[in-house]
């Protein structure tokens, strides 16, 4: 059996798997957690993080409210599945050529050294990646902007790595980017950031067109899980769903395993019907180190919010069991 590495999370949201159930991810059965009208501005919320946070739970929510602004808002739940979420979006502090706002969208959120540090697609003359930490949720710093435009899905580390900071990242371009694949970089204070190594790339079927991180990483005693999304591009348009991987725990650019078959993609009503149909799309994950448990965060057809369940030996096993072998039969 596998371990997780981290904390205890006793009142992590939680459904067993279903009787008859094959897959290695299953969905909460009272999904979506978050409608698209969940707030009176609000057009859609979905591809939103959250963490621990007290006796409960805080998230970041993308929101496009009514005029189809792009802007991330904070939002607190007891229990992981209701969740209040404020109408108004987050204003950093900092400096004002950082903070003025483009658009901000596909949060996530880390908790490292004390503090939570949110990360997510900033506009600045195209999208790159934004920073920014807070240590209560009511006030917000944003620091340098990572990268140069172009790039998304900007995902931390929860922990330094050999004394450096670590991120992920999928440098793209200033469109709705038909390529992409997975880079690891490093940093000494958060703020200057190199030592770019490839991690992996679009290949195979389901994930063919392109590949970028999802959650945070998560600490095994075999390596880094990595929950990500891949897309194939089909003749009615992007088809998003999930995958994992295992990463080498000290040089977390060199990929140990990955699969081959997804862990989950759209299937319901409410991923394949919506803003952007056929997108399943991660952002965050919650732990429970003492049972292996593993609740993921997943926007739903860039509308709503979905919660599905798995857990560190469902994800390994899926690993051993259907590894990505480009040069074989995937079957």
């Amino acid at each position: 059996m596998s371990k997780l590495i981290g904390p205890a999370l006793p009142n992590i949201p939680w459904q067993d798997k279903p009787e008859g159930c094959q897959d290695p991810v299953w969905r909460y059965s009272n999904n979506p957690i978050i409608g698209r009208h969940h707030t009176p501005i609000s057009n859609s919320i979905f591809n939103s993080a959250v963490v621990p946070f007290k006796d409960g739970f805080a998230g970041v929510f993308r929101c496009d409210d009514k005029n189809i602004y792009m802007n991330i808002y904070v939002g607190f739940s007891k229990d992981g599945i209701n969740w209040d979420i404020s109408t108004e979006p987050i204003k950093f502090e900092g400096d004002p050529e950082i903070t003025r706002r483009e658009y901000r969208y596909d949060p996530r959120v880390c908790y490292l050294d004390g503090k939570y540090y949110i990360t997510w697609c900033n506009g600045y003359h195209g999208p790159t990646i934004g920073i920014g930490w807070t240590e209560d949720f009511e006030t917000f710093h944003q620091m340098e902007n990572i990268f140069l435009p172009y790039n998304r899905n900007g995902v931390l580390f929860p922990r330094k790595i050999n004394g450096e900071y670590m991120m992920l990242s999928r440098p793209s371009d200033t469109g709705h980017t038909p390529f992409g694949d997975i880079f690891c970089s490093r940093s000494k204070d958060l703020t200057y950031w190199g030592k770019h190594r490839y991690v992996f790339g679009a290949a195979g079927a389901w994930q063919s067109k392109k590949v970028g991180p999802g959650p945070c990483p998560i600490e095994t005693d075999e390596g880094w899980l990595l929950i990500y999304h891949g897309v194939i591009n089909t003749c009615n348009g992007f088809v998003y769903r999930m995958g994992v991987a295992l990463l080498d725990k000290d040089e977390p650019w060199k990929v140990k395993e990955r699969s081959g078959w997804y862990i989950m993609g759209p299937e319901e009503i409410y991923e394949l019907a919506g803003d952007v149909p056929g997108v399943t799309f991660p952002c965050a994950a919650l732990c429970d180190s003492e049972t292996g448990r593993i609740a993921i965060y997943y926007g739903a057809a860039d509308t709503v919010t979905g919660l599905a369940f798995t857990t560190v030996d469902e994800l390994m096993n899926h690993l051993k069991n259907h590894p990505f072998r480009p040069e074989a039969d995937p079957v």
